[in-house]
Parts: C-alpha cells; structure tokens; sequence
C-alpha cells in the first residue's frame, strides 16, 4: 500500500542554515533515501518544495470564480515542505520507516498518511 510522507517544518529556519549546515543536512536526507529505496519502501522518489513566499492558493470564491491569492495564508509556523511517496505493508511499517527521517533545521515533523486509492 501506498503511504504519502508529508515532511513539515518552518522554511525559514532551513533558508537560515549555513551552506556547511545545510550541507550536513542534506547527507542525512540522502543517507536516509540510501537506506529505505534499496529496501523498496520509497515508491516515488519524492519532491523538495520551494519556500512559502513562492506559493499561491487558489480558494473558492463567493461568485464561483476562483481568488488567487500569494502564498499559503493559513496562520501556521509549520507548511509542508516535501512529500515522500512510501511503499509499506500496513500504516505502522510507514511509521517505522518514517521515524528514521533525519529530523532538524525547518523539518520538525512528519505526518503518513495512506494514499486514497479509488480503483
């Protein structure tokens, strides 16, 4: 079964981070996608997000007519910074497999969440 990793945190401390921190980082993510694709719990390898100020949302308007508005205005510190797509027997494999992710600077959280599947 398919499960989404949706990995949360605050962009602003990652855009915060030292080339050399960042750098640290990044070998953990990458030593983490060398452990879990092997394996063949990584269905999709995934999407790194740009920062919020990148973003629009699109809402319903009261005439029908879709509002576009610049970034994500929900009054959250932490956005969705990157989805993983996982490939696990059941929702407690994913959490096992989610847990190692290498948590720090602007990712302080992950959510699983199975994938809706309407077949």
């Amino acid at each position: 079964m398919r499960y989404a990793m949706l990995i949360f945190g605050d962009d602003r401390e990652w855009t915060a981070l030292s080339p050399a921190d960042e750098e640290d980082l990044m070998k953990q993510v990458y030593a983490w996608y060398e452990r879990w694709q092997p394996a063949g719990k990584i269905a999709d390898g995934g999407a790194e997000l740009e920062p919020r100020t990148t973003a629009k949302t699109v809402r319903a308007g009261g005439n029908g007519q879709p509002v576009i508005t610049d970034g994500p205005y929900l009054e959250l510190k932490e956005i969705i910074g990157g989805i993983v797509i996982l490939e696990c027997d059941d929702l407690d494999e994913a959490t096992r497999v989610a847990a190692t992710w290498p948590l720090g600077a602007g990712m302080s959280a992950v959510e699983i969440r199975p994938v809706m599947s309407r077949e």
